[in-house]
C-alpha cells in the first residue's frame, strides 16, 4: 500500500493543479524516458512541454469556438488564380495579424460569390491561432441580437463583451436594410470599436451606395469615417464562385 501513495497522491495533486496532460502522460512518458536513460530534469522538461502544447490546443480550440464561424475556412483552400482582382501579398501579409495590434480595419468590397466571406474567415481563423480574441457576425445577425439585447436591457452588457475582443467580423453587409433604430445600433459598435478593436468588413455595395442600408447619410459619412481612417481596402471583382460552378455542371450535364 505504502508503494501506491506516491502515485495516489501525485495523481491527486495533478488533478488540483488542473495538468490534465501530464496526468495522462507521466507513467508513459517515465518509462519511455527511462529507457532512453534520460534524467530527472529531462523528463519533466518533456512532460511539462506536452502540457504545455496541449494547453496551447485546448485554448486554440475554445477561441474557434467561440468566435462561432459557420464555417471553419482557411488561406490555403483559396484559389487566387480564379480571383485575380484581389491583391494576394496583402492578404499573405495580413494573416500575420500585425494589423491587429495596429488596430486597423480590413475591408472586403466586391460582388456576391468573389471569396470575401472565405478571406475574412481565413483571417479571423489565423487569429484565433495567434492567441487573439475573435467574433463572427453576419450584419444582419448582430443587429438583430442588439436588438434583442436592448428590449432585454442588456444591451450594455452585450457591448462590453464585444469590446473584449480583439477582432470583430462583420459580414455581409449591404444585403439588409437597417431600420433607424438598427443603424444606430450598428454605428455604435463601430464607433465604440474605433482604435480599439480591428473589424472585418464584407460589403457588396460601393461606399457611396452605403446610405441605402443605412439610411442616413450623416450616419453612413460618420461611420465610414471611423471605418477607413486605417483601413486595408481589398476589391473583389472576379465572378462569382457559385455561378461558375453552376455553369460548369451545367455543362458536364449536357455532355
Amino acid at each position: 500500500m505504502s508503494k501506491k501513495k506516491p502515485t495516489v497522491l501525485l495523481e491527486h495533486y495533478l488533478k488540483q493543479l488542473k495538468l490534465p496532460t501530464m496526468l495522462q502522460e507521466y507513467a508513459s512518458l517515465a518509462a519511455t524516458c527511462s529507457k532512453e536513460r534520460l534524467d530527472y530534469p529531462a523528463y519533466l522538461l518533456r512532460l511539462t512541454e506536452r502540457e504545455l502544447i496541449d494547453r496551447e490546443r485546448r485554448a486554440a480550440e475554445r477561441r474557434v469556438k467561440s468566435a462561432r464561424f459557420p464555417v471553419i475556412k482557411t488561406l490555403d483552400t483559396f484559389d487566387f488564380k480564379a480571383q485575380p482582382s484581389i491583391n494576394q501579398t496583402l492578404i499573405r501579409e495580413l494573416m500575420t495579424g500585425e494589423y491587429i495590434d495596429r488596430h486597423e480595419n480590413i475591408l472586403f468590397v466586391g460582388n456576391s460569390g468573389t471569396g470575401k466571406t472565405h478571406l475574412s474567415s481565413a483571417l479571423a481563423f489565423a487569429a484565433c491561432s495567434q492567441g487573439r480574441r475573435v467574433r463572427f457576425f453576419t450584419v444582419s445577425q448582430l443587429v438583430t441580437q442588439l436588438r434583442e439585447a436592448q428590449e432585454e436591457r442588456q444591451l450594455q452588457r452585450m457591448q462590453g463583451q464585444l469590446e473584449r475582443h480583439d477582432l470583430l467580423v462583420l459580414d455581409e453587409l449591404g444585403y439588409v436594410p437597417f431600420s433607424k433604430a438598427g443603424a444606430e445600433l450598428l454605428f455604435e459598435v463601430i464607433s465604440r470599436a474605433y482604435e480599439r478593436t480591428s473589424l472585418i468588413v464584407t460589403t457588396n455595395l460601393p461606399f457611396e451606395n452605403w446610405t441605402e442600408v443605412m439610411g442616413s447619410e450623416r450616419l453612413t459619412g460618420a461611420m465610414l469615417d471611423r471605418l477607413t481612417h486605417r483601413v486595408h481596402i481589398l476589391e473583389a471583382n472576379g465572378e462569382s464562385y457559385r455561378l461558375r460552378d453552376s455553369r460548369q455542371r451545367l455543362k458536364r450535364r449536357k455532355k
